[in-house]
């Protein structure tokens, strides 16, 4: 009788083992697919330029983090969506949500500003 008691603690423990990991695997699948579907991009604008830390990013939210290093005032425009009016040494956060693949324009809607070279072309993939 030992014998068994022995047998059924072990399979009882293989059991609260597998139930354990095999939670945890499904708990943390979400979390995965939240982080592959975010994206931050910085983004530093100065005068008459932005310099962004990846051209690209795949299709999702892509949180676009941009910061004023320059000397007068910008915003940052992309896909129907804008930043506030960004004074120097200030940053401002603008979250878009790219569902499409393709070529999105971005542009500092400022004055002349993207005359002047502060516009480019954004990739989602």
């Amino acid at each position: 009788m030992r014998q068994a008691n022995r047998r059924f603690l072990v399979a009882l423990a293989t059991v609260v083992v597998a139930a354990l990991t095999f939670g945890l695997l499904a708990s943390a699948r979400p979390a995965q697919r939240a982080t592959a579907s975010a994206t931050t991009i910085r983004v530093k604008a100065v005068e008459f330029r932005f310099v962004l830390s990846a051209k690209s990013a795949p299709r999702g939210r892509v949180t676009f983090v941009v910061k004023n290093v320059g000397y007068s005032s910008h915003d940052f425009k992309i896909n129907g969506k804008r930043t506030p009016l960004i004074d120097p040494g200030t940053t401002a956060r603008l979250t878009v949500r790219f569902t499409k693949a393709g070529k999105y324009p971005y542009r500092c809607t400022v004055d002349a500003h993207a005359q002047a070279g502060m516009r480019g072309l954004f990739t989602i993939r």
